[in-house]
């Protein structure tokens, strides 16, 4: 890995020009410098050059402060640099790197007046992430020596670099940029032309659809966000992301995806227009899907879409009894939760014998907590004598509320829901907590659809903070009122949501897995590059296909199936490869192999 005193004759490319002083560029110039390369930097506003050099001394300032650089280190790093308004100033360099506005003509215009300064075998690398490369080689006099080197902001902190190859790019330019990358301290993935290359062509679908949901009044900005957060475990909320990036960049790379593609997903939602020209391009601005405290700010402020705290407009019904139906892991899971807020749980199965083995289970749990220090014994022992197992649903008589977690079949569901309609008390909440299924048709199969609503916790439920709760055309204004009470009381984050397939999580993340499949199939990049990618590039805790792998290849597919009937979207048909894998009985972990092989237990 690259530190500042690194010793440049590793690599051919010892000077190199960046081309663009802002943000992006500053930081690569950063990076450069503190890996022992002389960096010429080169904007056209000479107050912009001004400004890029202060935003380096005062980061590599902060560096000493860190103990990450001392003062000679740092003078060394500054020494390297040097600024200025022509691009006559790149004659010298091994490598130019350009980090110009996102505009054929811009780039054009840089390319081809530094054709005519350049030494012949200086590399000319662009850091479009929207753009075709190929098209940009093709209009410089020596193609063979034009790539793409796309950087991830903010530079100096983010690991991955795509190295992108035209099919005019020389093979010796590609070895000699990815040995620099590398050297840089870079993970370099290696990808071909298309718009958005890999984490981005699978990052900004996502927040294309994100923004969409948003614009369909669906759900909120605040759950959209908080749903990808805590469903996915995502650093940033998607709505928050595009306000970082730039509404007005994310439109216009959602604009090149969709010139290749023609994948309505990848149309621009029309708010990204509507934002964008109403000059509302995020952080940069003081206002995008948020509002900021200044332009430039990180600070969210207060709006008129700015939900009102704890502003509850109806009163709940009073819940002291849980009751839930199953025995699988998640129901043991949602049976813990409740005993733990101190609930008393009545976790009824098909068998005497199947609710004591989950009640037993619970126990297992909970003793590992105590073994890590999280909870004591005695309260581990009063929490499990909360649960009442039950091998009968008429247990579940004087409930307050029924939670279902049972098989993902919806004529399972149904029956059971006409079950707790006999059994369970007037005024009882009935909850189901399905993942993909329509809750009004468990609604439909009562007597009281009005007391029914979705309660859609994720897996393991003691640990995920998530609950999407999912309100039918028919739930009761008091029903929703309760079940977020509930939520609150048992320290999960509830997010609103209509019944719709995919409710918010599922709904973005399964097209983005889904197109990461279909990139594989297509040959363009490998399962490790882009896994990596996800993981370097957008900060994602798992790759798509790690994650594919342990949710289970036919629990994907099934998802997908329900996404595409409802939607009716050509870009939601589940990728081939995937019902092939799933018809061979590649389902992942669970069977030992998926996308991956795995060691069986």
């Amino acid at each position: 890995m690259a530190t500042p005193l690194s010793d440049p004759s590793l690599s051919p490319l010892r000077t190199v020009a960046v081309v663009g002083l802002g943000t992006m560029g500053t930081g690569i110039t950063e990076v450069l410098a503190k890996a022992g390369r002389e960096v010429i930097g080169i904007d056209i506003s000479e107050a912009q050059a001004a400004r890029s050099l202060a935003a380096l001394e005062a980061s590599t300032a902060r560096a000493v402060a860190r103990g990450k650089l001392t003062e000679q280190e740092r003078a060394d790093v500054l020494a390297r640099v040097r600024t200025g308004t022509d691009l006559t100033a790149a004659a010298d360099a091994d490598l130019v790197i350009e980090v110009t506005p996102e505009s054929y003509d811009i780039k054009h215009q840089v390319i081809r007046e530094l054709d005519g300064i350049v030494r012949p075998e200086t590399i000319l690398a662009t850091g479009t992430n929207a753009l075709s490369v190929t098209r940009l080689a093709a209009d410089s006099a020596r193609p063979e020596r034009v790539l793409g080197l796309h950087f991830f902001n903010p530079a100096p902190a983010m690991k991955l670099v795509e190295v992108v190859s035209s099919v005019l790019t020389a093979p010796s330019a590609v070895t000699a940029v990815t040995g620099l990358a590398i050297e840089l301290g870079k993970e370099p993935v290696a990808v071909g032309d298309r718009p958005g290359f890999v984490a981005d062509g699978l990052l900004f679908g996502y927040l294309n659809q994100a923004a969409a949901m948003y614009e369909a009044k669906y759900a909120s900005r605040e759950d959209i966000d908080a749903a990808m957060r805590l469903g996915c475990g995502l650093p940033m909320g998607p709505l928050a992301l595009l306000d970082l990036i730039g509404i007005d960049t994310a439109r216009t790379v959602l604009d090149a995806m969709y010139a290749e593609s023609r994948d309505r997903l990848h149309a621009p939602a029309p708010i990204l227009k509507q934002l964008s020209e109403a000059g509302l391009t995020g952080r940069k601005s003081g206002r995008g899907f948020y509002t900021y405290e200044a332009p430039g700010s990180a600070t969210v402020v207060r709006d008129a879409q700015t939900p009102l705290d704890g502003a509850a407009l109806t009163q709940g019904r009073t819940v002291r009894s849980v009751g839930v139906a199953g025995s699988g892991t998640m129901a043991s899971g949602i049976a813990e939760v409740f005993a733990k807020a101190g609930y008393e749980v009545v976790l009824a199965a098909r068998s005497e014998e199947k609710a004591q083995a989950a009640k037993a289970r619970i126990g297992k749990s909970l003793d590992r907590s105590v073994g890590k220090g999280r909870m004591t014994a005695e309260a581990a022992a009063q929490t499990l004598d909360l649960i009442t197992p039950a091998g009968s649903y008429d247990a579940f008589s004087d409930v307050d509320l029924a939670v279902e977690a049972v098989a993902e079949d919806l004529e399972v569901k149904r029956q059971l829901f006409a079950t707790f309609d006999k059994v369970c008390k007037p005024g009882a909440v009935l909850a189901t907590t399905t993942s993909s299924l329509p809750v009004v048709a468990c609604a439909r199969a009562t007597s009281r659809p009005q007391d029914v609503i979705g309660m859609h916790f994720f897996n393991p439920a003691p640990a995920m903070k998530l609950v999407e709760v999912v309100r039918t055309v028919l739930t009761a204004e008091d029903v929703h009122a309760t079940v977020r009470e509930v939520c609150t009381k048992i320290r999960k984050h509830p997010v609103d949501c209509g019944d719709r397939a995919g409710f918010i999580v599922n709904a973005l993340l399964f097209p983005y897995l889904n197109n990461a499949i279909k990139m594989v199939e297509e040959h363009y990049a490998s399962l490790d590059d882009i896994d990596a990618a996800m993981k370097l590039g957008g900060g994602y805790p798992m790759g798509p296909f790690e994650l594919l792998d342990v949710v289970g290849l036919d629990v994907s597919l099934a998802i997908e199936k329900v996404l595409h009937r409802e939607f009716r979207d050509p870009g939601l048909a589940p990728a081939p490869l995937l019902e092939h894998l799933v018809a061979a009985g590649c389902l992942g972990r669970k069977t030992g192999r998926g996308f991956r092989e795995y060691a069986r237990r």
